[in-house]
């Protein structure tokens, strides 16, 4: 059986690849748990100094697995606080980098949800040309909040709110002027990209001050994170218009919202 995430060490680049290409490589509750193992073997790792995460396959990331998720019934929702296990909630993936290796999300096809968290939790994102981005929960019911934050953080306030609360796509080259991505690159040179920048630029510097800027950033992105866990509503996963959501994605129609 392959594994869900793999991990492999090049030129001192340290390459984590999901890999669950029959689902767009979507996150279940396994794929975050070994996700977080991964970024402390990076952590780790003496022969890595950078990070590039990648997806198999026709996407990056499709998000959480909804399948899995929706599939909880709402009393198990209840005691659980949200669709994921208690040990595998995806907003807490960046509480696992320890040492501050920087980190490139080299994109491709779909970043939605929580593959657009592990993109925006990121140093650098090195998107091919006509990645698709989305802020997925909030089409779902979900607290979205918590991508609000981080996409303001990297691109401007506007555009994080206007993607917040339409739950449209926007394209990488829609991105490149606010800075909502880093660098885009022809399909398919998307990884390799994103090593070069890797080698040639990032570990030309010396590691313990390139981290120095890591740590500062990552503090400042984990307090954002933490404001919106005092403000966030903890009840929407229990909400109707969440059971509704689910109910017209498995349906295949158009979803009736009651605000309740």
């Amino acid at each position: 059986m392959e594994e869900k995430i793999t991990y492999s060490v090049r030129d001192g680049v340290a390459h984590i690849a999901l890999n669950r290409p029959d689902v767009l490589n979507a996150m279940d509750d396994d794929c975050v748990r070994l996700m977080k193992q991964l970024l402390y073997r990076l952590d780790d790792d003496d022969e890595a100094f950078v990070g590039i995460i990648s997806g198999n396959g026709r996407a990056f990331c499709s998000g959480g697995d909804v399948k899995q998720r929706h599939s909880k019934s709402r009393e198990e929702r209840a005691r659980l606080g949200s669709g994921e296990a208690r040990d595998a909630p995806g907003k807490e993936l960046a509480y696992g980098y320890t040492k501050w290796k920087p980190l490139i999300a080299a994109v491709h096809g779909y970043v939605l949800g929580l593959g657009l968290h592990i993109a925006l939790m990121s140093e650098m994102i090195v998107a091919a040309e006509g990645t698709k981005f989305q802020v997925s929960e909030v089409t779902r019911g979900a607290d979205a909040g918590w991508l609000w934050a981080l996409l303001a953080q990297r691109a401007s306030g506007g555009f994080a709110t206007e993607m917040s609360i339409t739950g449209r796509m926007w394209s990488a080259e829609e991105a490149l002027p606010d800075r909502g991505v880093d660098r885009v690159v022809p399909l398919g040179d998307h990884v390799e990209a994103a090593h070069e920048i890797a080698r040639d630029m990032i570990m030309k510097n010396p590691p313990l001050a390139v981290r120095a800027v890591v740590k500062a950033r990552r503090g400042v992105t984990a307090r954002l994170q933490l404001e919106q866990l005092l403000v966030r509503p903890h009840d929407l996963h229990l909400s109707e218009d969440f059971e509704e959501s689910a109910r017209a994605f498995r349906e295949k129609r158009e979803p009736v919202y009651r605000a309740r």
